[in-house]
């Protein structure tokens, strides 16, 4: 038996609304784009509020989410690799080249992580292979402890904890002459 909508609803913005802001800046991370991370944003929570009441959520609404939101996006992406690639008409006016982008950060930790991050080390962990990435977004960046990333991945904690190792040498390499560029870290 269902609660009422009312009840349903309390509960719903009282424990998954709760993680936006962190399964935004997951989901900007994994897309690169503000539009597509907000409409699997808004993808997720359609979902989660239309399956609230299953049992399939189990304990930790956390989790759950971030789960929903990693296979969502794994299955846009074979989307579109399999769809042939379509063009917008703003795109052939310039129309993107003349506005700017006024909107506010989402939260402190991204206005943080945009002002002390360059385009080079956005663009190095948006070039990991996916299993690598998602480990280095979800532990690193979001703070999850290896059970609850290999939860989210489906996954054993210890394949967690290698896939972390083999992500954060693969940025230390895309990173290095970056690091000594900037001054970060002394020439040889």
């Amino acid at each position: 038996m269902t609660a009422p909508a009312g009840d349903k609803q309390r509960a719903f913005q009282g424990e998954a609304l709760l993680h936006a802001d962190l399964l935004y800046n997951y989901a900007l991370r994994m897309t690169n784009n503000v539009a597509d991370a907000e409409d699997l944003l808004q993808e997720i929570f359609l979902t989660a509020y239309r399956f609230w009441d299953s049992d399939e959520r189990g304990t930790n609404i956390r989790v759950w989410l971030f789960r929903m939101m990693k296979s969502s996006s794994t299955n846009r992406y074979w989307k579109e690799v399999r769809q042939p690639e379509t063009a917008e008409y703003d795109e052939h006016t310039g129309a993107h080249a003349l506005t700017k982008d006024d909107s506010e950060p989402r939260d402190a930790e991204q206005a943080i992580f945009s002002n002390l991050h360059d385009d080079e080390i956005q663009s190095a962990v948006a070039s990991l292979p996916a299993e690598f990435r998602t480990v280095v977004i979800l532990c690193d960046l979001e703070g999850m402890t290896y059970e609850e990333a290999a939860d989210v991945m489906e996954c054993p904690p210890g394949t967690v904890g290698s896939r972390l190792h083999r992500g954060r040498k693969l940025l230390r390499d895309a990173l290095e002459s970056y690091a000594r560029s900037s001054g970060v870290v002394p020439g040889k």
